[in-house]
């Protein structure tokens, strides 16, 4: 069984093609952050019905992206999901011509974008040191492929143990982060 730091290689588009769908995408991500959920938690986390919560755990069950928990079930009616372990990791190149894999980038790419102009929208809630905390950079560099796989390796090191980590009781207050990092050859 994976543990929560393996990394999953996705090369079914069955699986990408559940795992991109914009809800569903939002339930592993609620799942990953939140922990174990009924689909009735995640219908209010979500403003989603839970028939509709339902369907689209099944659909990530059928996939092996979240899985039940039996054991957290107060009686037989009740069903509590997690999502599976480890990180999910896919390649565009292993679907050469697929046009799920152009669909699940453009997903990914709308939900980060999302996420980034939800703080933009929210932003003057946040206290001073919040807002001056949040950054966004960018750089260019000449890469090889070789330098921008250890780039890659570099980055989800420094990153993983931020997720995976018991958040220390220690008076400060933390907030949830979105983290996103993008490495795409290109011209300015």
């Amino acid at each position: 069984m994976p543990t929560d730091r393996s990394r999953r290689e996705i090369r079914d588009s069955k699986v990408l093609a559940a795992m991109s769908h914009p809800l569903r995408r939002r339930l592993l991500d609620i799942l990953r952050v939140d922990g174990p959920a009924t689909a009735s938690a995640l219908s209010a986390k979500t403003g989603q019905a839970v028939g509709n919560i339902s369907h689209h755990l099944k659909v990530l069950a059928a996939s092996e992206l979240v899985e039940e928990v039996p054991e957290l079930a107060r009686d037989r009616r009740e069903r509590w999901w997690r999502r599976s372990p480890g990180v999910l990791s896919w390649s565009p190149s292993d679907f050469p011509d697929d046009p799920v894999a152009a669909a699940a980038e453009s997903l990914l790419l709308d939900r980060q974008a999302g996420l980034v102009r939800q703080w933009f929208a929210e932003r003057e809630s946040y206290p001073e040191e919040w807002r001056r905390a949040a950054f966004t950079a960018d750089h260019w560099a000449r890469l090889s492929v070789a330098e921008l796989a250890e780039l890659e390796e570099r980055i989800l090191a420094l990153l993983a143990p931020l997720a995976d980590r018991e958040v220390p009781d220690d008076g400060q207050e933390r907030r949830l982060v979105f983290l996103s990092v993008r490495a795409v050859p290109g011209n300015p």
